[in-house]
């Protein structure tokens, strides 16, 4: 069965009929506004997170036609942001602009924990296997917790972003972590590999918005701010980007750069901008850096600016594109992925929900 939900300060529900136009068969009011939501399509369990930090839950009827109110959790002390429920523990794990991360009990509704973040959290995945917990925060940083019971424990924390975590996606088959920001990035986190591998992914022009994951094919799909939509194949041998390196002159030319008065001073010369170039790392100056290239192994779909000789050495083949991009010619705020049909779901600030068929670029 094809259903949309949807979610503003009521709960709607929409049916594909046989016309194929979707037509809503539940429209349910809520006394606070809805602020996010977790749907268990097996056993029909809708968690709905609200502005006053409620956790509402409800049952789908089979027909999707009839929603009956299970239980209210009162989680947090202002709204909720992130909801995931976790079938397999019978646990529902939430967050809150409390700056509060707590779980609980789905059949009793005991509260059997909590963590205070750093920073109002954002993003929110679950490993069950090793019920290991990952929070993303609007400082860009990614906490790691081991939840037991009725504790848990700190395990790290990442810092890779400039901005704040806006989307967190996990792949348990490969134990990698990916975490999108308002930096416009994407950093995939290799967690199984426990070498702290860290690959950055640069193809969006404005914060990114949402990410999933389709694990058959091991491509990742990120959705900005911009409008795009960038389907990254992540089944190729990537490099991670290079520490920039700190110099007090050039390290190509040995020209000083500004702050280096001594260099220029017995050299006469003007001191001379700091750039890097993106492929190796090094301090160089702008004429020594004055090519652009594309480095889609390093995670630049872009033309970024390398060092001359870091230019003559990458081949056209190194420069072969690994992401498609799509306009979604609007906004998009999040996103679901039906892997089973290859379908993506794309709501955006325009209040408009768009249906795409991935199946050309996801297979």
């Amino acid at each position: 069965m094809d259903y949309i939900i949807l979610l503003f300060r009521t709960i709607r529900v929409w049916l594909k009929r046989d016309s194929g136009q979707y037509w809503p068969s539940i429209y349910h009011a809520m006394p606070s506004p809805c602020s996010c939501m977790s749907f268990n399509p097996e056993t029909r369990r809708l968690s709905i997170g609200l502005d006053n930090g409620t956790i509402s839950e409800f049952i789908l009827s089979e027909d999707y036609n009839k929603m009956t109110p299970v239980k209210n959790y009162q989680a947090h002390q202002s709204r909720v942001t992130m909801i995931l429920f976790v079938l397999e523990l019978e646990w529902v794990l939430s967050t809150g602009q409390d700056k509060q991360f707590a779980w609980h009990c789905s059949e009793s509704g005991q509260r059997l924990g909590g963590y205070r973040t750093s920073a109002v959290a954002s993003g929110l995945q679950f490993d069950v296997e090793t019920r290991h917990v990952f929070i993303g925060d609007h400082s860009g940083q990614v906490t790691i917790l081991k939840l037991e019971q009725e504790n848990c424990t700190l395990v790290t924390t990442f810092r890779g972003h400039t901005g704040g975590v806006t989307a967190l996606c996990w792949d348990p088959v490969q134990r990698v972590l990916f975490s999108g920001s308002s930096d416009h990035s994407v950093i995939m986190w290799d967690i199984g590999g426990r070498k702290g591998t860290a690959i950055e992914l640069q193809g969006h022009n404005d914060k990114v918005q949402a990410l999933s994951y389709a694990q058959h094919t091991r491509q990742l799909i990120s959705c900005g701010g911009d409008g795009g939509i960038v389907v990254w194949n992540m089944d190729v041998e990537r490099q991670e980007t290079p520490e920039w390196l700190d110099s007090d002159s050039c390290q190509k030319c040995d020209q000083p750069f500004f702050w280096n008065f001594k260099q220029m001073w017995d050299s006469k010369k003007i001191g001379l901008r700091q750039h890097h170039c993106r492929k190796c790392g090094k301090a160089v100056c702008g004429k020594c850096s004055s090519k652009r290239s594309s480095i889609p192994l390093m995670g630049f779909e872009f033309e970024v600016r390398v060092c001359d000789s870091c230019h003559e050495a990458i081949t056209d083949e190194e420069r072969a594109p690994t992401a498609t991009f799509h306009d979604s010619k609007h906004n998009i705020v999040h996103v679901h992925f039906d892997e089973t049909r290859g379908w993506l779901l794309t709501s955006g600030t325009d209040k408009v929900i768009k249906l795409w068929d991935m199946t050309p670029v996801v297979s």
